[in-house]
């Protein structure tokens, strides 16, 4: 049923393991590689077409500085995080309470609630394009940043529930038992008691939540417009004109803009891990 350990396979099939694996790996970085590489050439090589060939000239610190100085990449990136960070500490928060509430009562309707909530991630999210947009326009919402959090918050509750709801029903529930007989309320329960014990959960979920919003497109291009609200992923589209696409610009601006995500999983990389890992052993 499962696969055998490397080490335990023929001299053969370890050799071509070891062949193979880095071969592999080349090919998934290979995107990435080229981007970093694009980022670094000159504007003349793609107009002569040298998009493969050694660069002409290494113009790493030009391209970077034209994206930092010379463009509104600075306001996007603000805007980033103005969206992520707000967006994350809500959807967090919330799905910490309703997963209390989910997780510990027993009331009529607890199941079919926890459903609904499941039941939300698997709209396709492209069919609320026109309601959602129409939405946001009839409340004064549109091309804001505080509509982009707003929406991601109510979009993201739902896997954070079943996230977290999850992982406090592994929680000991004797724990809770006894706080009530020594008279603590409910809410100092779940503050005192319930929430420190799920810090592994929130540094995972607060992972997981911030690489989605801050690589979100679809909705940032959708509700926003301009550098006033738009974030980073939008913003890297405003290097193309009207005839001519900037490629050594936005391959510098992706550049830059996939950083924060790199950056806060290798802070977080630790609690991270425990936070995945947590019950998969008892």
């Amino acid at each position: 049923m499962f696969p055998r350990p490397i080490q335990t396979q023929s001299a053969a099939v370890q050799t071509a393991y070891k062949t193979l694996l880095p071969l592999a790996l080349i090919m998934w970085l290979l995107p990435l590689i080229a981007v970093a590489i694009f980022s670094i050439r000159p504007e003349a090589d793609f107009a002569t077409g040298n998009y493969w060939g050694m660069p002409s000239s290494f113009d790493l610190a030009a391209n970077y500085g034209r994206v930092f100085f010379d463009s509104d990449m600075p306001r996007y990136l603000l805007n980033s995080f103005l969206i992520t960070i707000p967006t994350v500490v809500g959807a967090v928060a919330l799905s910490c309470m309703t997963g209390f509430a989910l997780g510990i009562y027993r009331f009529k309707g607890n199941l079919w609630i926890f459903f609904m909530f499941i039941a939300g991630n698997f709209v396709p999210f492209q069919i609320l394009m026109v309601p959602v947009r129409d939405l946001t326009v009839d409340l004064g919402l549109y091309d804001t940043k505080l509509g982009l959090v707003l929406f991601h918050v109510a979009f993201q509750t739902g896997f954070c529930t079943l996230f977290m709801r999850n992982f406090i029903r592994a929680l000991p529930f004797p724990l809770i038992e006894a706080a009530r007989v020594e008279g603590v309320s409910e809410w100092r329960i779940f503050w005192f008691v319930v929430l420190p014990l799920m810090k592994p959960a929130l540094a995972a979920l607060a992972v997981l939540i911030f690489t989605f919003i801050w690589n979100d497109y679809f909705w940032a291009i959708v509700l926003t417009q301009g550098p006033d609200a738009q974030p980073v992923t939008a913003g890297i589209t405003s290097f193309n004109s009207q005839f001519r696409a900037a490629y050594h610009l936005m391959s510098a601006g992706s550049i830059v803009a996939a950083l924060p995500p790199v950056l806060m999983f290798f802070l977080m990389q630790k609690h991270f891990i425990a936070g995945l890992t947590l019950g998969a052993v008892k």
